[in-house]
């Protein structure tokens, strides 16, 4: 089969070609025997050039198939109308051609009409109509595809676009895709939201973005939403939580009422009376009202019609009840929802509250700052006050009563009673208001009326008044200022006295732990070459014992302290020094006062009738005439100097082996400042036993 198609379309060929082969020898010819053209040509487009030899003449075979497009001008041939390709997409001619002799030819031409994108998409429908159910199912198909199916006479594949004019209906409906215009629902209705919207269905040649020519067709689909029941009733009153309004919530109820009495009116609740809606406005299912829990004793009854909750028997007990309503639908008892109902027991109110005062007075200034103080009036110091009166209290005071501003919103009362401006007051007005005073158990009311004065504020700057938080700021603040300057004074006593202090808390730490003090005489006799004394000279020439230290005390001292020691200027351990032993002797004074009192062994003048005692003078003030018993040390002053210097290098050199180096260094500054002081000679007896005599460089 395939071969016979081919020898087929040889024969063929080559008939063509001899035909051209004689029709070239013969008297005409043709430029493009097979032209292709456009359609929608304008009237006279050249088809083909047609060369006629001499003596030769060209004419359209009226017999052609199309000779009705054709037509001949000069050397031309033409078409002399338009051309629709979706209506004619191939033509034929035929040409004769002949000369005086008689002899005849024909020429075959075959022209080729392309196509144009001349046409646009046509839907079936360009406007439609559809009624969608509120609760219709996500995904559902809303409008079939072969209802928004567009064709194109030029055969080009259409694509298709959905739009929506109505604002805030965006998103509930889409195609299946962009070459299937099959609507369907994409986000679940809301007949409260809108009930209904129109979409625009595009059907393009070409892709959206397209810079081709492109021809578009638009279909209209009006959609129109059918309420249905899909809201569970509401409890009213109820609060909205979101935005679109499509959930209520309400708040529990609740009533009173009094222990062992029996009512027989529908009991009052509170924020009111039970009652509940179908969201669905236009459906507006009834309603039925049923007590689901909390009633074990079947005390209270609710009408299934209005709701009104009665009582059926005495409530016994002081505990209060919460009963469970459930309102259902009667179409549909799964659209149901339940509210709570708080039913306090409590003693009868045998007596409303009351004002005493039928008129409260009140003042306050223009331009104070909210929650300000009103004042009473004439007396700008007291705040007012109202106070609701309740004879069931043996006082007249019911702590359960509260208060609250009925008719203005430019005051408002606290819980204890006093008014408090809410807003700025600009101007002078007189206001007057009704304040109300509830008992929250009983919920029983009385009211006052309070005339406001709103005056000018006083010339003189009245004083702030400074709240709780101002003085616990002020508090913090002073406190963390003193903690401040505690700090620097410590470091300032640390930085000038510490090494002082250091010394004085170890030397007195040692001392309680050697547990007393020893006598200093047999310290001496056991050291005596160590021991120092110290004397100043007064003005007038007098001299006064300061101290007499053992040095052994010093030699006691813990090494690690010897650095710091050694670093002190010389009257720091000088003064040190003198400090502790004021307190040694201060310490032997307590533990010998049974004993003779001591009086002082240095002085300028002379007792001789005082057996026991004995004195010490200066070698210029003793009589040696006077025949007293009187033990006189040689005065040394003139070389004092250097008998000191000797006898201190001398212990220095015989305790070395107990000192360390700081120690010495201590002990060698300490001699040569006590060196360039005055001599003098003591004599020291401490008991009525022979004196003890020491020769000392002071």
């Amino acid at each position: 089969m395939a071969v016979s198609h081919w020898l087929l379309t040889s024969v063929l060929f080559l008939l063509s070609f001899i035909t051209q082969a004689s029709a070239q020898q013969q008297g005409c010819s043709v430029t493009n025997s097979k032209p292709r053209i456009y359609e929608n040509n304008p009237p006279g487009y050249v088809v083909t050039t047609i060369h006629v030899e001499p003596d030769f003449t060209v004419m359209i075979d009226p017999t052609s198939p199309d000779v009705s497009f054709f037509t001949i001008q000069g050397s031309q041939l033409q078409l002399n109308r338009s051309v629709d390709y979706e209506n004619d997409a191939l033509l034929l001619v035929y040409l004769i051609c002949q000369n005086t002799a008689g002899q005849r030819d024909s020429l075959e031409i075959l022209v080729t009409i392309l196509n144009m994108n001349d046409n646009s998409p046509m839907f079936k429908q360009t406007n439609l109509t559809k009624v969608v159910p509120e609760d219709t199912k996500v995904n559902a198909t809303i409008v079939a595809h072969e209802d928004l199916s567009a064709s194109d006479a030029d055969l080009d594949t259409i694509f298709y676009e959905l739009t929506t004019i109505v604002a805030g209906t965006d998103g509930y409906f889409a195609i299946k895709g962009v070459h299937n215009p099959e609507i369907y629902l994409q986000k679940t209705l809301d007949y409260e939201k809108f009930n209904s919207t129109t979409l625009v269905l595009y059907a393009r040649d070409k892709p959206v973005g397209s810079t081709d020519t492109t021809n578009t067709a638009t279909a209209t689909i009006n959609i129109f939403i059918e309420d249905a029941d899909t809201k569970s009733p509401w409890f009213l009153p109820c609060t909205f939580i979101n935005t679109d309004k499509s959930i209520c919530i309400s708040s529990p109820y609740t009533g009173r009422v009094n222990i062992s009495e029996m009512s027989t009116e529908p009991l009052i609740l509170e924020p009111g009376p039970i009652y509940a809606i179908d969201p669905d406005y236009t459906l507006n299912e009834k309603i039925v009202y049923s007590i689901v829990g909390g009633d074990t004793d079947k005390v209270f009854s609710v009408d299934a019609d209005t709701g009104n909750l009665t009582m059926n028997k005495l409530a016994t007990s002081p505990d209060s009840y919460l009963l469970q309503v459930m309102a259902t639908q009667v179409n549909n008892i799964q659209k149901y929802s339940i509210a709570s109902v708080e039913i306090k027991v409590i003693n009868k109110s045998n007596h409303a509250p009351y004002f005493e005062s039928r008129i409260y007075n009140g003042t306050v200034c223009v331009g104070q700052a909210p929650r300000s103080f009103v004042f009473q009036a004439g007396d700008r110091s007291s705040p007012l006050m109202i106070t609701a009166a309740d004879d069931d209290f043996p006082n007249k005071v019911n702590p359960n009563i509260e208060y609250y501003i009925k008719n203005s919103t430019d005051f408002i009362a606290t819980k204890d009673g006093l008014i408090l401006t809410n807003v700025v007051l600009e101007s002078r007005v007189t206001v007057t208001i009704e304040a109300v005073g509830k008992d929250i158990v009983s919920l029983q009311e009385a009211s006052t009326v309070i005339v406001v004065e709103v005056v000018c504020a006083p010339a003189v700057t009245s004083s702030k008044i400074y709240t709780a938080q101002d003085m616990a700021i002020l508090g913090g603040t002073l406190a963390a200022l003193l903690l401040i300057a505690l700090v620097f004074l410590g470091v300032m006593i640390y930085k000038w006295y510490g090494k002082t202090v250091k010394y004085l808390i170890r030397e007195k730490f040692s001392q309680k732990i050697s547990g007393g003090y020893q006598n200093q005489s047999y310290m001496q006799d056991e050291h005596p070459d160590v021991s120092t004394k110290q004397h100043e000279t007064s003005e007038n020439g007098s001299v006064q014992l300061l101290t007499h230290v053992p040095e052994q005390r010093v030699l006691s001292l813990p090494s690690s302290n010897a650095e710091e020691i050694d670093s002190l200027p010389k009257a720091s351990i000088a003064s040190t020094i003198i400090l502790v032993q004021e307190e040694k002797e201060e310490e032997v004074e307590e533990e010998t006062e049974h004993e003779k009192e001591v009086k002082s062994i240095l002085k300028t003048d002379r007792h001789v009738a005082d057996d026991g005692y004995k004195a010490v003078w200066f070698k210029t003030d003793v009589d040696p005439d006077a025949g007293e018993r009187v033990e006189v040390i040689k005065d040394n002053a003139a070389d004092g100097d250097d008998d000191s210097g000797q006898d201190l290098q001398k212990n220095e050199e015989e305790e070395d082996y107990g000192e360390d180096d700081h120690l010495r260094g201590l002990r060698r500054s300490f001699a040569s400042e006590s060196s360039s002081l005055p001599a003098a000679k003591v004599i020291v007896n401490m008991s009525c036993t022979d004196a003890v005599t020491e020769d000392s460089d002071i």
